[in-house]
């Protein structure tokens, strides 16, 4: 199927790229990979008139180290994200949670802000950049400003972001060295997104106990978000295995789940909390 007729503009930097989505803001989209935006334009579930291409950006792309935090830019595909030595180093979890999005052709195209942006329920960062504690870069009109995670993710493809705004990078903390992570994902065999995906971030004490604990969770709810409940009930524990189960079963409690033809609620519920107990165990597991 092909979508409606739209124009195209090439970006010749950020501002521009800014300045000609205020000036077609009710009709104006951001192209970056587009695998996200192009598939739902065939669709004709989005018809915008205008393109704005942010790909020859470069001051959109890479990844840096600053100071305690890495940056990762808005552009950086998925590919990089997966091979890049910085966060294989310092930022295992990305690269573990890039390898297992889409295929080869999506992970050498899609870009890491756009995923973010797009809000897919299913995607993948969420959970990831949630479990990290990230924050997220965005520039408009009016300049810039950051956004923390938590605060991002509003609703099914709805975020904090304003018509005329773009996430310029994403800032996330180095975590100390020791620290524990897994993504656990339930993927759809078809399309590859996320049924259910699990990233969990942990410390433990020098006793073995648990001193600090995140869990994003994607999937389950047409929003992703921190299992808290969990998060709660094993900090400052050494879980055995009845623990570990009954801390998990509070992922879902008080979420409205999703049910659908992939998955009905209640199977997709006991996905999730056996997800989040074996992210859980493989984060203690590499915790050091």
């Amino acid at each position: 199927m092909h979508p409606y007729p739209f124009d195209y503009h090439r970006a010749t930097s950020v501002d521009d790229a800014i300045a000609v989505l205020a000036e077609h803001e009710d009709d104006g989209k951001i192209l970056a990979g587009g695998h996200s935006l192009l598939p739902v334009m065939k669709l004709r579930l989005a018809q915008p008139g205008l393109l704005i291409d942010i790909t020859g950006l470069d001051e959109l792309r890479g990844i840096r180290e600053n100071g305690d935090r890495i940056e990762i830019g808005a552009i950086t595909t998925h590919h990089d994200l997966e091979t890049d030595p910085i966060l294989r180093e310092r930022l295992p979890l990305l690269p573990l949670i890039a390898h297992v999005v889409g295929d080869q052709q999506v992970r050498h195209r899609g870009t890491f802000g756009g995923t973010l942006a797009h809000a897919d329920a299913a995607g993948d960062y969420p959970a990831g950049v949630l479990a990290l504690g990230g924050e997220i870069v965005v520039k408009g009109p009016n300049g810039e400003r950051v956004i923390p995670v938590e605060e991002f993710f509003l609703g099914f493809l709805t975020t904090a972001l304003e018509p005329t705004e773009l996430i310029t990078s994403v800032r996330i903390p180095v975590p100390e060295v020791g620290t524990g992570v897994s993504y656990q994902k339930l993927a759809n065999p078809a399309s590859g997104y996320a049924i259910v995906g699990i990233a969990a971030v942990l410390t433990k004490d020098a006793d073995g106990t648990i001193a600090t604990l995140r869990i994003g969770v994607t999937g389950t709810s047409d929003v992703a978000y921190r299992a808290t409940a969990t998060e709660d009930a094993l900090v400052g524990t050494a879980p055995d295995a009845d623990a570990l189960k009954a801390a998990a079963a509070l992922a879902t409690d008080g979420v409205d789940v999703l049910g659908d033809q992939h998955a009905p609620a209640d199977y997709r519920a006991r996905v999730t909390q056996n997800l989040v107990r074996r992210a859980v165990q493989e984060a203690l597991a590499n915790a050091s």
